[in-house]
């Protein structure tokens, strides 16, 4: 018994303790998995923090307000590129579908919220769970201190928040990913059916109108090189390289000839005149679905470590030029700058999108280039800037991007007697959109490696969540029996009606091709996870094809959208 007075006395006198505490538990706990359900990070976090919180542990100071200012931020800089880019051009089809989706979204919850009779802080709550959108927590909490009530009302809405959360989002997770997985084919046809037109669209969308060059399937598979002895037929006359590479493409193959060796001499990235005879040996690159394939007609193949060890680079390109923004990868390919280089993969605000022929690029897009060191090099510096991996942060960037941002968003307007603003927490966030848009215009400042913006993001996030959890301990269980069981109910119906209505828009009225439409609407309620389970349901990545624009969009309208559920 005393080992654990003095554990609970230890953690009372040091808070920093319990939250490090609560974040190992909840991260753990996360990570585990029943057949396909979890937790998920974040709700186990809020739950190890209740837990934590009943031993009445009081975390001061600014920590929570800081985690979830750089939480906010990493969320605008990630998806500010894809945000503001699709304002204009092919994407606005997309960015009109994410906005009536995040208005039905708002529209849905605030209407169960009614019939509910829920205070401010329980409809917060209930939008951020039912809809899966966690920054709701703190946006909602620097909105309701905003409002002209008492204090004590303010407390018991801020309060409630976490609980209401809590309690609504294992099935906003779960059943979303479900409905957009299961119920999202049957509606649009059947999976068996959408299943084909995926196939299909995948099938269009990799020719290449100029040479039905099948060359980019996927963007999971990696590039090889291998090596050959020259003794074919092909070969009784001398053939240069140029003519070596266009043989190839007209076999629907787009590979290069990355070394010959003759005797003991090796010459690497030979010139499109360079001859290749009999007795010599070569080396071809490309994508490995294409360059396994019987080369019987070159000669023998060689397994020779001399000839295949050699510099290869794979770096990650962010697009910056107005020569690449808009263009297909079959376009991209066929451009001069890129000889011999190969897309491995697409990366748009942080989802990977398909490699297909007809995929456009667009700026800010990161494209993970491979080949031979000396072009990978060249082909980054005429595309943009080569991201090459980092452990440099530029924090002055942070700093004052958010530092800035959060005092334009604590200027309060008052309309009508009632206080507006977009609050310090909402100001961060325009900050990193701007920012990071910015940043995917001019890539030589504000560099911000994934793994920062992942630990800005995750830990960011679920330090704040926390915290949140560890003060709403000790009133967690009576705002439980306040709010209800009847809580989970409206939680399903703010879940499920949105989705179900946004498929039916997507299919009747935007005629979006079906994966896409899994896609957007998964976007516009920002569900990672159902994105997954939708590729997964459909055996294709087709679907991130709808997910990044408005997964830009909805992230950030829906939780501006948090603030006016409070207000409303």
């Amino acid at each position: 018994m005393e080992i654990i007075h003095w554990l609970v006395q230890t953690l009372r006198d040091n808070s920093a303790i319990a939250i490090f505490l609560t974040l190992g538990v909840g991260f753990l706990i996360g990570k585990l998995k029943y057949k396909s359900f979890s937790l998920g990070t974040v709700t186990s976090v809020l739950l190890v923090g209740v837990l934590v919180g009943q031993l009445d542990i009081s975390v001061d100071g600014p920590l929570k307000q800081v985690a979830f200012l750089l939480f906010l931020f990493a969320i605008g800089y990630s998806v500010g590129p894809q945000f503001f880019r699709s304002l204009r051009g092919s994407g606005l089809k997309q960015v009109f579908f994410a906005v009536i989706m995040c208005v039905i979204v708002l529209g849905t919850t605030f209407v169960v919220a009614k019939l509910f009779r829920y205070n401010p802080g329980e409809a917060a709550g209930l939008f951020a769970g039912a809809q899966t959108i966690s920054a709701v927590i703190g946006v909602a909490g620097d909105a309701i201190q905003n409002m002209n009530v008492s204090e004590a009302e303010k407390t018991d809405w801020i309060n409630i928040i976490p609980v209401a959360y809590a309690v609504t989002y294992i099935f906003g997770t779960i059943g979303s990913a479900w409905i957009l997985s299961s119920v999202g084919p049957m509606l649009l046809g059947g999976l068996k059916k959408v299943r084909q037109q995926t196939e299909d669209l995948e099938r269009s969308m990799n020719q290449d109108p100029a040479d039905s060059d099948p060359a980019f399937v996927s963007a999971w598979r990696p590039v090889a090189y291998r090596a050959y002895k020259v003794e074919g037929d092909y070969f009784n006359s001398a053939r240069t390289v140029k003519e070596v590479e266009e043989y190839m493409e007209t076999l629907g193959r787009r590979l290069f000839v990355a070394r010959v060796r003759t005797g003991n001499d090796v010459v690497s990235n030979p010139s499109g005149d360079y001859k290749i005879t009999k007795g010599m040996d070569v080396v071809l690159s490309g994508r490995r679905e294409f360059i396994i394939e019987n080369e019987s007609w070159i000669g023998e193949e060689i397994s020779d470590p001399q000839l295949l060890s050699f510099p290869v680079e794979q770096i990650p390109v962010m697009i910056a030029s107005k020569h690449f923004s808009g263009v297909t990868v079959s376009d991209f390919r066929k451009s001069d700058k890129t000889y011999g280089v190969t897309i491995a993969s697409i990366n748009r605000s942080g989802t990977d999108i398909p490699v297909l022929a007809q995929t456009r690029l667009e700026r800010g897009d990161i494209l993970t280039l491979n080949g031979p060191a000396a072009e990978v090099n060249a082909a980054a510096a005429s595309i943009g800037y080569a991201d090459k991996p980092t452990t440099a942060s530029d924090i002055v960037f942070v700093g004052l991007g958010i530092a800035v941002g959060a005092l334009i968003g604590a200027i309060t307007l008052h309309l009508g007697g009632l206080p507006v603003s977009l609050s310090t927490s909402g100001g961060a966030l325009i900050s990193g959109l701007v920012l990071g848009w910015l940043r995917s215009k001019h890539p030589t400042f504000g560099r911000l490696p994934e793994p920062a913006v992942w630990i800005f993001n995750n830990v960011g996030l679920n330090l704040f969540i926390a915290v949140i959890g560890i003060s709403a301990g000790p009133t967690f269980v009576s705002g439980l029996q306040q709010v209800g069981w009847l809580l989970l109910v409206a939680g399903i119906i703010s879940t499920t009606v949105p989705l179900l209505i946004g498929l039916l828009i997507g299919a009747k009225i935007f005629k979006f091709h079906p994966a896409i439409n899994l896609g957007c609407v998964a976007g516009s309620r920002t569900t990672t996870a159902a994105l997954g389970a939708i590729q997964d349901s459909l055996q294709s990545t087709v679907p991130a094809m709808g997910y990044t624009v408005t997964y830009a969009v909805g992230n950030t309208l829906l939780i501006l959208c948090g603030l006016v559920m409070v207000f409303i």
